[in-house]
């Protein structure tokens, strides 16, 4: 995949796809660095690294699924109160690839510690003993292939030498494009919000496209603030965050071996010691979070395998939160449905059918159903008014809401989605090819 980034800024098309792309500028503590470790056929960016002068505190969030990948493995066990480098592979997954793939991870680590602690020794007027378990990695691609070690070993001096000190949107680019496989889009996001009277960003960038389900997905995410806040407060941040995101989005139904969505606070911002997630004058920063954090989602759904269609999900007046979702999903994730409106059919039967297959509690003479704003089911019947070269002309839209009122109770869930056509198939029978 060659990328040209100056066609990406300056895309403006109308298509769901293309997304206006946020300018990310600098953002104190961080570095970022790209290059090719020819781990694809053709030559394109494959190996970044973020590096953290001062060490950043950290929170991830990582896959429900039994078997992970290596360099999850690695992530959870190191403990590390700081982290000074962030490395993320395409290509490969490192995932069932056992000792080999797990002592790789520790010994590409090593290597790293010890170039950046000599970096540090000669650009630092007081250098810090960086070690292998100050550094995290991100692995994506094909499950079960040997792990690159000397592949990108061989290129860990060139990353360190292109480290820029100073970003800009082309470098935030280059290390969103850097970390895609069948992404067809890179993925920014950005807000600038207030600790008190401090101006602090929070930026990030994702990759995803299929293999995408709550639990995470195939996904990678990565969030870094200037904010100065601690592990413990971030982990709850972090936590407080996904459900409504990252964990509200679904492509496929399938939940890969490899996700994790982290965020780094480089703390160059000088604000209020924050000691609770509580306090007040984090509300502007804990909203901006979440709005970054959703952006990156959905411009995964909006990117998805061969999507055509961008499709929101309103489930309202359930019992609790968790029946919301579970019939939220059970509508994303029916191939019937999204089949439907790939095809733009208006065949809200199979809605009903997978509000029925959720086994969730409802009352169907309370169930309405709309399209957009145009209702269809109405006190658990057609809406008498209904008038289906109505909803067909609605199903050519590119972006789709379904809104389903159960009638059990007051809560709520939404849920994102996108349509499945023939495209999906092609990308995943010819992914390895």
């Amino acid at each position: 995949m060659d990328f040209n980034i100056s066609n990406f800024l300056n895309s403006k098309s109308k298509n769901h796809k293309m997304i206006d792309f946020q300018d990310l500028d600098h953002l104190d503590g961080l570095s970022i660095s790209a290059v090719s470790a020819n781990l694809y056929k053709t030559p394109r960016d494959d190996l970044v690294m973020f590096y953290f002068r001062e060490g950043a505190n950290f929170a991830s969030v990582y896959t429900k699924s039994k078997i992970v990948s290596e360099n999850i493995k690695w992530n959870i066990n190191q403990k590390a109160k700081k982290i000074f480098s962030l490395l993320v592979n395409t290509r490969n997954a490192n995932a069932f690839t056992g000792d080999q793939g797990y002592k790789s991870v520790q010994n590409i680590a090593e290597v790293i510690s010890h170039e950046l602690t000599e970096r540090q020794k000669h650009d630092e007027d007081e250098p810090k003993i960086i070690r292998s378990k100050n550094i995290l990695f991100g692995c994506t691609g094909t499950i079960g292939e040997t792990f690159p070690e000397q592949k990108i070993i061989t290129k860990i001096p060139d990353l360190i030498k292109n480290i820029k000190y100073t970003q800009n949107k082309f470098i935030w680019m280059k290390a969103a494009l850097g970390i895609m496989t069948t992404d067809t889009q890179p993925k920014v996001a950005m807000e600038e919000c207030y600790i008190g009277k401090t101006l602090v960003k929070i930026y990030g960038i994702a990759k995803g496209s299929g293999m995408i389900h709550p639990n995470l997905a195939t996904t990678l995410g990565y969030v870094f603030t200037d904010a100065d806040l601690s592990n413990d407060i971030l982990k709850k941040l972090l936590n407080k965050n996904i459900e409504t995101t990252f964990n509200a989005i679904s492509c496929d139904g399938d939940t890969s071996t490899n996700d994790m969505v982290s965020i780094f606070s480089t703390g160059q911002a000088v604000h209020k010691k924050i000691t609770s997630i509580n306090d007040k004058i984090l509300k502007d920063f804990d909203q901006s979070l979440h709005r970054t954090l959703l952006s990156l989602a959905k411009r995964i759904v909006a990117d998805g395998e061969g999507a055509s269609k961008f499709i929101t999900i309103n489930i309202n007046d359930t019992k609790t939160e968790f029946d919301a979702k579970t019939i939220a999903f059970s509508i994303a994730n029916s191939p019937l449905v999204k089949t439907a409106i790939a095809g733009e059919d208006p065949n809200w039967g199979r809605v009903i059918m997978a509000i029925g297959k959720a086994q969730v509690s409802i009352k169907i003479d309370k169930i309405a159903i709309l399209f957009g704003n145009i209702s269809i089911v109405k006190k658990g019947k057609i809406d008498p008014n209904y008038n289906e070269s109505v909803v067909a002309e609605y199903m050519k839209n590119q972006n789709i809401e379904i809104n389903v009122k159960i009638g059990t109770g007051k809560k709520s869930f939404t849920a994102y989605t996108m349509d499945l056509t023939k495209k999906y198939i092609e990308i995943n029978a010819d992914y390895r090819s």
